[in-house]
């Protein structure tokens, strides 16, 4: 089985493009995802995070409001890096499992880890190949606006503390535009995943 890494900026696409290899037949484990699963009640994470950050970060069906908590820990470094030490481990462990289970299934499948920080945290070590998703700073911004409760101040605060996508180019194996159209980025995304199956087989 060939372990791939899917990262970006933020907004870049790389859902877009995690999906699309889903649909070309790869397995798509979302590291956001297994993050809103060991935060939620019950999870590995909940009550260490609740612990660390007070409880004032719960809302009212006792579940961890997100934004209360990004909001608590984003202009802190050593306060998120404190979150990031609590929720990566269960996160990694969840996804380990899911890969074991698919290369028992397909041995000769390709599996693809898509998650924001793989370069930051070092965790790109893990795996065979390396695609990164780029596209313009603005379009980052303007996309990013786009979601529910977005604000352009918290946006560029996001985008100044994440490492410039130009440095990220130097851990890729593959680099994916999506500043075009959606059909560019589906023919970029094509060809990585023929790429990919040719160092599989």
């Amino acid at each position: 089985m060939l372990k791939v890494g899917l990262t970006g900026g933020l907004a870049c696409g790389k859902t877009f493009v995690g999906e699309a290899l889903a649909s070309f037949g790869c397995l798509l484990v979302q590291a956001d995802e297994l993050g809103h699963e060991v935060l939620a009640p019950g999870g590995e994470a909940y009550e260490v995070v609740v612990q660390e950050f007070g409880r004032d970060i719960l809302g009212i069906n006792g579940e961890i409001d997100r934004r209360a908590l990004a909001a608590r820990v984003f202009g802190s470094p050593d306060r998120l890096t404190r979150l990031n030490a609590l929720v990566h481990p269960p996160v990694v462990r969840r996804e380990q499992q899911l890969l074991e289970a698919f290369a028992a299934r397909e041995p000769h499948g390709i599996a693809v880890v898509e998650a924001a920080i793989l370069i930051e945290t070092g965790s790109y070590r893990r795996f065979d190949r390396m695609i990164l998703v780029t596209c313009l700073e603005e379009q980052q911004v303007e996309r990013a606006l786009r979601r529910e409760g977005a604000r352009l101040d918290d946006i560029r605060a996001r985008l100044s503390r994440q490492m410039p996508l130009e440095e990220k180019r130097k851990f890729a194996d593959f680099v994916i535009d999506t500043s075009g159209d959606k059909e560019n980025t589906l023919r970029q995304t094509r060809a990585v995943y023929e790429s990919l199956r040719r160092i599989e087989s």
